[in-house]
């Protein structure tokens, strides 16, 4: 190894390190039980809260689908009904390495794009996840959200790496712990059977074998068949199935959070509502095909655009899947110079950062406001959140137009 790469490995491993020891002293300050029930930090299908009382009555021999509110997965319930410490400071760790492996993941994933064994930019991307406060706030809360989001970026790892068992083993995981996570399968599909490396300066037309996807679709469903099998015997039953697939569907717990559905459907006349689930529903699955045919040179990127639309548009979103976007947007530097309103966007947010938690305080707190304040503050988020969706788009797209004397022509192969 030349003194050059030695040097940039060592920088790599001290700010890493860092990173690790600064996200570790957070989570030990206790300051769980503080922001446990944070709307904006947590929903009903991650609160840590609802994910320990289904284990007490799964260890009691009490079906916790009995009851109509507990939403997480089986697959959840038996993975911490083993390794869920009782100190919520030991919690806070086990949450905390969630957010080191997705850190881990997404520089793997930005070394995939770049063919290279380390870089420079390591620590920044690195850091871009671990310093990301929609990131580790949520973490703080031991909002089930960040495994989802370390879980997202496994899974598009081993994608970029060629690695289709494992990664399509993530996506199958993912979805029944949340059904809106089924936008990702064709991108990464996709991703599969064609390369990681940058094409957005030079679009062309999707080159390899569209069939290669059929073995890969049928793995997919056959770790999805067993997952839900082991479901099934986990708890003794398919009541899992509408409580938590269900209720990304039909939207059966209005409690307040960061997205757009839960304040509509609350206004909602009741022989509207199934109409109006339905749009919304469809309205997330009708990105999928338009960006991955626009973006077909470019799969991974693809994939980050619809981290976007899931962040913004999903039934029950916390700060954590907005959050997962802005973080992965450091693996595409080469759009960053044709992003056309940074600085306003990044004040939108900081404008509903500062509005959300202030607006639910004065709702539920002090009784000096009511939903239409919280609900004000949550649909600047949500403008925030496409503003910055439509910039990367723009980006993505603005990339391949080079600029010359006389205009602006398209670089191509």
């Amino acid at each position: 190894m030349s003194t050059s790469k030695f040097l940039i490995a060592n920088k790599f491993d001290a700010a890493f390190s860092a990173l690790v020891a600064s996200r570790i002293a957070f989570a030990l300050f206790g300051l769980s039980n503080t922001l446990k029930h944070d709307q904006l930090l947590s929903t009903p299908l991650s609160s840590y809260t609802q994910l320990r009382e289904g284990i007490f009555l799964l260890r009691n021999g009490v079906d916790p689908y009995s009851g109509g509110t507990f939403r997480h997965s089986p697959l959840l319930l038996a993975l911490f009904s083993v390794i869920l410490p009782e100190s919520r400071t030991y919690a806070s760790l086990v949450w905390t390495i969630f957010d080191l492996v997705g850190a881990w993941a997404l520089v793997s994933t930005w070394r995939a794009r770049q063919n290279v064994q380390k870089t420079s930019r390591d620590k920044v991307v690195a850091a871009s996840y671990l310093l990301n406060p929609y990131v580790f706030l949520p973490t703080l809360a031991l909002s089930s959200s960040s495994l989802q989001s370390s879980l997202i970026l496994l899974s598009v790892k081993y994608a970029a790496e060629g690695r289709a068992s494992p990664s399509l083993l993530f996506l199958s995981v993912l979805l029944h712990i949340d059904l809106s996570t089924l936008v990702l399968l064709l991108p990464i599909l996709l991703l599969l059977i064609s390369d990681p490396h940058s094409h957005l300066a030079s679009p062309r037309p999707f080159s390899a074998n569209i069939r290669r996807i059929l073995p890969l679709f049928g793995e997919f469903i056959l770790y999805t068949t067993i997952l839900s099998t082991a479901s099934t015997i986990i708890v003794g039953g398919t009541q899992w199935i509408p409580q938590t697939w269900g209720a990304t569907l039909t939207l059966p717990d209005l409690t307040p959070n960061t997205g757009l559905w839960w304040y509509f459907f609350t206004e909602m006349f009741d022989h509207f509502r199934p109409f109006f689930l339905m749009v919304f529903s469809v309205h997330l699955l009708i990105y999928v095909v338009p960006m991955c045919i626009k973006f077909q040179y470019d799969p991974l990127y693809a994939i980050f655009l619809l981290l976007g639309v899931l962040g913004t548009f999903k039934a029950y979103p916390t700060l954590s899947d907005p959050g997962l976007f802005f973080s992965v947007l450091s693996i595409f530097p080469e759009v960053h110079p044709y992003l056309r309103h940074p600085i306003v966007t990044a004040l939108i947010h900081l404008h509903a950062a500062l509005l959300m938690p202030l607006f639910n305080h004065l709702w539920l707190n002090t009784g000096t406001g009511n939903a239409n304040f919280f609900y004000a503050s949550t649909l600047v988020f949500a403008c925030g959140n496409g503003a910055g969706l439509i910039d990367a788009v723009w980006a993505g797209l603005r990339i391949a137009i080079g600029k010359e004397t006389e205009g602006y022509v398209v670089v191509q192969e």
